[in-house]
């Protein structure tokens, strides 16, 4: 557990793709600080409906789940409705939901990239734009794009994902100009790699494929780009959030935390 805490009593916070990875871990984090949470993702439905539960009982919070799929506007317009209906506000917005797909670009396959632009990029301006009339009536929001260290550098075969990241930082900034005067702030974090589920199922596979070992993969490999060569954890993007969304945060406005371990200082 984390040391920083601030009070987010009676907050509203939606997360898209929170039921696995990230976007769960910010999920409980907001949670573990007194924030009502709204779980979007793909998944099992016993798995949603187990970590709905079990963020609820931990730390005594309304938590539910909307299935909205982001490749559907009129879809994650009804989520932000949701949330706010079922308990009457949106004072925060996380918008992580995020697809993967490598390929060099002459053979990049049409519809992974009309499917990452959509996912990584598009859906987070259908939410925002559901959001903040909302957190306008209010008099107070704040809105979180995770992004990554690929908003900021390039990586050869990742166009889209790429692209996609650069987008969203552009869009943070054009939206933390628009709303600066309604006590809203826009920001981005910028995460290098995180040892999430995924990650650490290709540790043993590359090591295989590679014939090394898997701490030679993790320090070789997947590290490569970060000086520290130690994952991003959980806790320490859990605590770049809980500064972004508190009152301390409030006149930090179309900026980026990047928690990279110095991958983009070079």
């Amino acid at each position: 557990m984390g040391a920083l805490s601030v009070d987010l009593s009676g907050q509203t916070a939606v997360i898209t793709g929170s039921t696995s990875g990230i976007g769960a871990a910010l999920a409980e984090g907001l949670a573990r600080n007194g924030a009502n949470i709204v779980l979007n993702g793909l998944g099992d439905a016993d798995e949603i409906e187990s970590l709905r539960a079990k963020i609820a009982a931990d730390h005594g919070v309304t938590c539910l789940y909307h299935p909205a799929n982001m490749l559907k506007p009129d879809e994650i317009a009804d989520l932000i409705a949701y949330a706010h209906r079922e308990t009457g506000r949106l004072d925060i917005l996380v918008n992580n939901a995020g697809i993967q797909h490598v390929s060099p670009i002459e053979d990049f396959p049409l519809e992974k990239w009309d499917a990452i632009i959509a996912i990584n990029l598009t859906s987070a301006f259908h939410a925002t734009r559901a959001a903040i009339p909302v957190m306008k009536a209010q008099g107070r929001g704040r809105i979180v794009n995770i992004a990554s260290a690929h908003a900021l550098r390039a990586s050869p075969f990742k166009s889209a994902y790429v692209a996609a990241k650069h987008g969203v930082y552009g869009l943070t900034k054009t939206v933390a100009l628009e709303v600066a005067e309604h006590n809203i702030t826009a920001n981005i974090i910028n995460p290098g790699y995180v040892k999430t589920p995924l990650v650490e199922n290709q540790i043993a596979d590359t090591a295989k494929a590679r014939g090394i070992s898997e701490d030679e993969v993790v320090r070789d490999v997947m590290l490569a780009a970060q000086p520290t060569k130690k994952f991003v954890t959980y806790n320490e993007l859990i605590g770049a959030l809980l500064y972004l969304v508190s009152d301390d945060g409030a006149n930090v406005n179309g900026n980026a935390i990047t928690v990279d371990g110095g991958w983009t200082a070079k």
